[in-house]
């Protein structure tokens, strides 16, 4: 993912829950928020709710897949903001297209990304 760093320290997954904003789908949440670093972080997270480890993963795959495909496309608009995207149940049942549709729409409504 060019353009973008791996968030993986837990205190930058508490800042973004606490003071970030959230909106959210069926089948994924997104958190997100400002930062100063001026690059794009994500995080994914996933709950034992999904299934066993193997569908944790491939959840996490999915919404790493449609990220990717949105920062090759609004790449510009997405740096500096960090964002977290929590996979749902329904996740594991979406293709990587669905959930790309989900983020678009999700980021638009935000205000992040210009509607077309």
């Amino acid at each position: 993912m060019s353009g973008s760093v791996i968030l993986n320290r837990n205190n930058d997954f508490r800042r973004i829950y606490s003071k970030g904003i959230s909106i959210t789908n069926p089948a994924l949440v997104t958190y997100f928020m400002k930062n100063r670093a001026g690059i794009c972080r994500i995080g994914i997270t996933t709950s034992k709710k999904i299934g066993n480890a193997v569908e944790r993963n491939k959840s996490k795959r999915l919404v790493r897949a449609a990220f990717f495909e949105v920062n090759k496309e609004y790449g510009k608009y997405l740096t500096g903001y960090d964002f977290i995207f929590v996979c749902r149940v329904k996740t594991r049942y979406k293709k990587s297209t669905d959930i790309k549709t989900v983020m678009i729409s999700q980021l638009q409504s935000a205000g992040i990304i210009p509607k077309p």
